[in-house]
């Protein structure tokens, strides 16, 4: 693989030095050179690169791309069937040219081809499928540098709902393809489709399967089990009907209710049938005052059993001798005694049983009005809380808007401020000093001025102003470009850009002004109709040395304010 790259690059490097030596001797022949971007040079050194990248591509499928072609909705323009891939129908991306003459994307090309040479289907839809060319091998594909160039040229424009986003296919791979704030992705957890730019608000606030940890007793559970762990988290706070203290802890609310001298609990002689509930703090003085009661209900329950007793000891006997279970009572002992020493034991447990039915009665009664309490509560706390979220979403996005539409209305006045139409403009550039420390430490290397035109409905130029030089006048000059930008009438206009440009930095004692001039290179395409917000700056790297500017009687700095002027020639518009 390595000797066939070394064979591809030989003649492409080769194009590429013969390029760069007639740019070195073109620029010889110049006064002062116009444009910053050595063009031809890129151009081979992309070729060169390209080439590379396509014999790498397939001779190590695991190197290309893993994308398919590109959604025909991101052209702004009808596609024209020529920049289609033959296999998946979209525009090409990083196109192959077949030896039969169809193009594919490299993604589709590798796929049809990658366990053995597979018929080209629209050679066969053609009626050429007997043809040996109509084989698909990708040792005999090449990469279409021709229509790879003419597709990153296309105009495209995002197809998200609600991105305004414009440019070139080349840019939209470049720097927003799977970037888009607004494109709809799908939520890993929960599969829901949300925004790009609100995955990560969504994971956190709005996804059914986030995790999340329970601020009382730190244990991680899902967004949706938030209800059934709050209703038996050991640490989630309860309140005490009685005395009212709050945030007790589930665990710790039974001892509580216990030692709490104001909790209502029914009087332990509830079982027999008093119906009394009072607070733990005057349970003693009630069994004391109520002694008398209580007797009467304790004498009542044991005439009750006592008459069962009766009824039924008489029919137990009888029943235990016919199964042969009954044994008469030993020598000396009553048989009566025996059968009330028994009567009385099972009074007993009946009795106990009883009371622990009826504690568990009560005990699974106040447990079911307690949970139905606090599941009312619990919904009611939940509606209150989507609520306000929403409300709050509405708000973010309201307030989005207005600042968005707040800092357009800013950018507006500003340009409507400055902005002239008669192809001149002064540019008054105060605070000069901390701007130039600023520009030789980094943080601002570049500043822009304001727009201006040529006329109403002319070009839209600015200028571009490095205050401690740029390229070859880095830390010596003072470095100003002319920027072509791209402006709402710019299909009325002649293309390219030809105009003569005066730069010049004035002195303010109206003596001797630094003037630079030039005319356009029709062929560079700093001056071609822009496909983006502006084109390449082109100007004067040396424009003015730094020396100029320093000292007390610098005439062209004062106050720490210089004015930079241009002049576009508008003759022939």
């Amino acid at each position: 693989m390595a000797g066939v790259v070394k064979q591809l690059a030989q003649p492409v490097a080769t194009s590429a030095c013969l390029c760069s030596k007639r740019l070195q001797t073109d620029r010889a022949q110049e006064s002062r050179p116009l444009t910053p971007a050595p063009y031809w040079t890129q151009r081979c050194r992309q070729s060169y690169l390209y080439s590379i990248w396509a014999v790498m591509s397939l001779s190590a499928p695991s190197l290309c791309t893993s994308l398919p072609g590109i959604p025909r909705n991101v052209l702004s323009v009808p596609v024209e069937p020529k920049y289609l891939c033959q296999e998946c129908g979209q525009v090409l991306r990083k196109p192959f040219q077949a030896q039969c003459g169809h193009r594919f994307c490299v993604h589709c090309l590798t796929q049809l081809t990658s366990s053995a040479p597979h018929r080209c289907q629209a050679c066969v839809e053609e009626g050429l499928s007997e043809d040996p060319q109509s084989l698909l091998d990708k040792k005999s594909a090449f990469p279409d540098n021709a229509a790879r160039r003419e597709i990153e040229n296309l105009p495209a424009s995002c197809s998200n709902e609600g991105c305004s986003w414009t440019g070139v296919i080349k840019e939209y791979e470049a720097s927003h393809e799977g970037r888009c704030e607004l494109e709809r992705v799908q939520c890993g957890a929960c599969g829901a489709q949300v925004r790009r730019g609100e995955l990560e608000r969504h994971r956190e606030r709005e996804c059914e399967e986030r995790s999340l940890n329970c601020k009382y007793c730190k244990v991680t559970f899902s967004f949706k089990n938030i209800k059934a762990h709050d209703e038996v988290c050991v640490k989630f706070p309860l309140q005490c009907e009685g005395c009212g203290k709050k945030k007790i802890p589930r665990e710790k609310y039974s001892d509580h209710t216990r030692s709490c001298g104001r909790f209502k609990t029914p009087c332990q002689y509830s079982a027999v049938g008093c119906k009394t509930v009072l607070e733990n703090e005057k349970q003693s003085e009630h069994e004391q005052s109520s002694i008398l009661e209580h007797m009467g209900q304790l004498l009542s329950v044991v005439r009750t059993l006592r008459e069962v007793e009766d009824s039924t000891v008489g029919g137990t006997a009888e029943l235990e001798t016919a199964l042969g279970l009954y044994r008469a009572p030993e020598d000396g002992t009553p048989a009566k005694t025996v059968m009330a020493a028994g009567c009385e034991g099972l009074a007993q447990k009946l009795s106990a049983l009883e009371n622990i039915v009826c504690v568990l009665n009560r005990e699974a009664e106040r447990n079911a009005l307690k949970l139905e309490a606090f599941t009312r509560q619990h919904m009611l706390d939940q509606e209150r809380i989507e609520n306000l979220n929403k409300k709050m979403h509405q708000m973010e996005r309201s307030m989005a808007m207005k600042e968005l539409h707040l800092a357009e209305t800013e950018q507006q006045l500003r340009e409507l401020e400055f902005c002239t139409y008669d192809g001149v403009f002064v540019w008054k550039i105060s605070d000069f000093s901390r701007r130039r420390q600023d520009a030789a430490a980094g943080r601002t290397p570049a500043m822009f001025s304001p727009a201006f035109y040529s006329s109403k409905y002319g070009y839209k130029m600015c200028l571009r102003l490095y205050l401690n030089g740029d390229g070859t006048g880095r830390g010596t000059h003072l470095s100003l470009f002319f920027v072509v930008m791209r402006g709402k009438n710019d299909a009325l206009l002649k293309w390219p850009f030809s105009q003569k440009v005066t730069l010049m930095l004035l002195d303010q004692n109206n003596r001797e002004h630094v003037i630079d001039a030039f005319r356009p290179d029709v062929t560079s395409s700093s001056f071609q109709r822009p496909i983006s917000e502006m084109n390449i700056a082109s100007g004067c790297p040396l424009f003015c040395p730094l020396a100029k500017l320093s000292g007390a009687k610098s005439s062209y700095l004062r106050d720490d304010t210089i004015f930079i002027k241009a002049i576009v020639d508008l003759t022939g518009l």
